[in-house]
C-alpha cells in the first residue's frame, strides 16, 4: 500500500518512510520489505523508539512531517487508500475456519478504518502544503500529542528493560517487565502484540506468560474501538 502511494506522490515531493516495530530482529522484517519491493526508506525500530518519541500505541500509524521538519499531524491510524488485507477479511467465510481462528476473524471484521478519507487528506496536503485544511496548528499538534503520564513513563521503562533482557538471552526474565508494561499502559497495543508474538506468533493467543491475548483484549474494548477515529 505505501509503496503504491509513494510511486504516486513522490514526484510531487512526498517521501514515505516506513518503520517496523520489532524487537525480534532483522530477518522477519526484511522478508516483508522485500516482498513489497519497497523503494522508499524502510527502517527497523528494535527498541520501539518511535513509540517513545511520537506516541505510537498501535500500527499502522502515520505522522506527517513537513519540509521544515515540523510535525503537522501527530501519530494517528494511517491506511493509505484501499486496504486489500481488510477487504479480503470482509469477504472471508468464517464458518470454514477452525473455531479459534473464526473467533479472531469475526472480531477483525468489526475493526473500523477509513482508508479513503486518510488518502484524500494526504493528497490534499501534498497539493496545498501548509494551506491544506488537514494541516494542524502547533497548539493542536501538541494537544493531540498528550503528555506522557507517570504510568506511561514507567511502562516505557519496563518495556525497555524487557527488551534488554530478551536481547541478551534472558527472555523469561523479560516477561515480568512486559507484563508490568501492559498493566501500566493497557492501551499500548505495540507493547502487547510484541510480547504476545514471542509466545504465540500466529494467533497472539492466551498463554501462561500473560494475562491477556489479542482476542481477549480486543473483546474487552470492542473491536470497533481498536483504532480511534481519525479527526479530520
Amino acid at each position: 500500500m505505501w509503496q503504491e502511494l509513494r510511486e504516486e506522490l513522490h514526484p510531487k515531493g512526498l517521501e514515505v518512510v516506513t518503520v517496523a516495530l520489532d524487537v525480534g530482529g532483522v530477518e522477519a522484517t526484511k522478508e516483508f520489505v522485500d516482498r513489497a519491493n519497497a523503494q522508499h526508506p524502510s527502517l527497523l525500530d528494535q527498541t520501539h523508539l518511535v513509540d517513545e518519541l511520537f506516541g505510537v500505541v498501535n500500527v499502522p500509524n502515520g505522522v506527517w512531517i513537513d519540509e521544515d521538519q515540523m510535525i503537522v499531524r501527530p501519530a494517528e491510524p494511517a491506511f493509505p487508500g484501499r486496504n486489500p488485507v481488510m477487504e479480503s477479511f470482509e469477504k472471508l467465510d468464517v464458518s470454514t475456519l477452525p473455531p479459534d481462528i473464526a473467533e479472531m476473524m469475526t472480531e477483525v471484521k468489526k475493526i473500523k478504518t477509513d482508508p479513503e478519507a486518510y488518502k484524500a487528506a494526504l493528497l490534499d496536503w501534498v497539493e496545498h502544503g501548509a494551506a491544506s485544511p488537514y494541516v494542524l496548528e502547533p497548539d493542536e499538534v501538541v494537544a493531540r500529542s498528550h503528555a506522557r503520564t507517570d504510568d506511561e513513563a514507567r511502562a516505557a521503562a519496563h518495556f525497555e528493560l524487557g527488551q534488554h533482557l530478551h536481547r541478551i538471552g534472558h527472555h523469561d526474565a523479560a516477561i515480568p517487565h512486559w507484563r508490568e508494561a501492559h498493566r501500566l499502559q493497557p492501551d499500548n497495543w505495540t507493547y502487547k502484540r510484541q510480547a504476545w508474538n514471542f509466545e504465540d506468533p500466529i494467533r497472539q493467543g492466551h498463554t501462561d506468560a500473560y494475562d491477556g491475548s489479542w482476542i481477549e483484549d480486543v473483546k474487552k474494548i470492542g473491536a470497533e474501538n481498536y483504532y480511534p477515529a481519525v479527526d479530520f
